[in-house]
């Protein structure tokens, strides 16, 4: 009898351990849970969103841990799923697109076992500068200016119009350093030419018709290359380049895929900044700090242009040049302006 007793304690007493630790499993399995809120535009942006989503794949494929992505179609979609993200006990939560800081303003002190990355947000800019917010910011005039030089050197030797553009969605401060640095660049590979900065005041970032409209105001001006800085909308304008013969340039990732008309592409690479901020947030969750911008550029490999079409004349001259450039801008001897 008292062995049956003794028996039945152990059992409930290894039953109980078993359930303590069990549970401490559980909760360090969703410290390292990480979800992405999209911006609207949506995954097939062939941009912005598909790249950050292209992160958290690589996350889920690399790094062994669930990840889940929650879309924003509209607005009125943001502080929603950032909040379902945390509730959902992802420890680490992005939040895509510099149009996230005011919701991060309202979610991210609600949840302060959440640790937010915002892509494309200052931190600075959160009024309640909460702790657990870690801002993700790209030197993106570096890659404009890449952009720009190429540009700039191909309607050199082209001859003819002497006359570049750039299409942004927006005045959000990402495309305004784009374009800034892509006019800057275009000036310092031709001084003669002339730079066209236009805006389709689209707050979706997927209406492609008018960004083809604004390119096409454009093509009247004779530009011979148009910078599509938009997200899904930019599509419209990289259309309207290859419906009227002349060269277009991608955003964000290598574009070049949409054909040999895509002269070349301003590179910021997302997909790294969501996988190497999650591998540190996996390696200790805990120590893992907010409160500060982590800032991505050309020196530390976050910024760059993709490759340059094969149909263009002297290409290994141009890539020479353009590396000399970057070489400098890495240096800090050649500094892009930021609009």
């Amino acid at each position: 009898m008292r062995w049956t007793k003794f028996a039945l304690v152990a059992a409930l007493t290894t039953l109980a351990l078993t359930i303590v630790v069990a549970s401490g499993f559980a909760r360090g399995a969703q410290t390292v849970k990480m979800a992405l809120v999209t911006d609207i535009g949506g995954l097939n942006d062939k941009s912005f969103n598909q790249a950050a989503n292209a992160g958290r794949l690589k996350v889920q494929s690399k790094l062994k841990i669930a990840t889940r992505v929650y879309i924003t179609q509209s607005a009125t979609d943001r502080i929603p799923n950032l909040q379902a993200a945390a509730q959902g006990g992802y420890g680490i939560v992005f939040a895509t697109g510099f149009l996230m800081e005011d919701p991060l303003d309202k979610v991210a002190p609600r949840f302060t076992n959440t640790k937010f990355v915002g892509i494309d947000v200052s931190f600075s800019n959160i009024p309640s500068k909460p702790s657990n917010v870690r801002g993700i910011q790209f030197k993106e005039q570096e890659a404009g200016y890449l952009a720009g030089y190429i540009a700039g050197l191909t309607v050199k030797q082209q001859g003819g119009s002497q006359v570049v553009s750039a299409i942004g969605a927006n005045t959000v401060p990402p495309i305004v350093r784009y374009m800034g640095g892509y006019r800057a660049g275009a000036k310092r590979a031709n001084p003669k030419v002339t730079v066209i900065l236009s805006y389709a005041n689209d707050p979706t970032f997927s209406d492609q018709a008018k960004c083809k409209e604004t390119a096409l105001n454009q093509l009247q001006k004779k530009t011979k290359v148009i910078f599509a800085v938009a997200g899904g909308c930019g599509l419209g304008a990289l259309n309207a380049a290859k419906e009227a013969k002349i060269w277009g340039i991608g955003v964000d990732v290598d574009q070049g895929y949409l054909g040999s008309y895509m002269l070349t592409s301003a590179l910021k690479d997302v997909a790294a900044a969501v996988y190497l901020t999650t591998q540190e947030y996996k390696k200790n969750p805990g120590a893992f700090k907010g409160g500060f911008d982590k800032v991505f550029n050309v020196k530390n490999g976050g910024i760059g242009y993709g490759k340059l079409s094969t149909k263009l004349k002297n290409r290994a001259a141009i890539i020479k040049k353009t590396e000399a450039i970057k070489k400098l801008i890495a240096s800090g001897k050649i500094k892009p302006p930021a609009k």
